[in-house]
């Protein structure tokens, strides 16, 4: 289903979806089987792959790369009852790659920055890093590092 929405002709998307009022960038690709919430903007050129999840709250930037099944969370539990609850929010800037089965609390995720497949990002990633891990930890793009 795709519902007041602002989609640039020339985005492509797989159903089946479910979008509601989002804003889709120009050669925007989604994948099947993605829900973007309310109030989303993902920038031009980026990728959504297949099965993943972007609540309220979530902004991605210019050529960012989803890859399939990354969830992201808006909500960190920090009140004690549904009518104090606070829309936390996430910044995903531009040209970052977002590896498979990654989870990202309401953070920001830097320039050119990576997070690795599997990751759960609890903390801002600087611009220029590789994130991995549970919770993931920084490492500078380029160092090589044994599991």
């Amino acid at each position: 289903m795709i519902k007041d929405c602002n989609i640039h002709p020339t985005a492509k998307i797989y159903e089946p979806v479910n979008l509601y009022g989002c804003t889709i960038g120009k050669n925007v690709m989604i994948g099947p089987f993605v829900e973007i919430q309310d109030g989303v903007s993902i920038g031009d050129n980026s990728h959504i792959s297949s099965h993943s999840f972007i609540c309220k709250g979530v902004t991605i930037e210019d050529s960012v790369f989803i890859a399939h099944g990354v969830m992201f969370i808006n909500d960190t539990f920090n009140t004690d009852s549904i009518k104090n609850w606070k829309l936390n929010t996430t910044l995903i800037k531009g040209h970052a790659r977002i590896g498979s089965n990654s989870t990202i609390l309401p953070i920001t995720v830097g320039n050119r920055a990576i997070v690795g497949a599997g990751s759960v990002v609890t903390k801002d990633v600087p611009d220029d890093v590789v994130v991995c891990g549970n919770p993931a930890k920084t490492h500078p793009i380029g160092v090589e590092r044994n599991a």
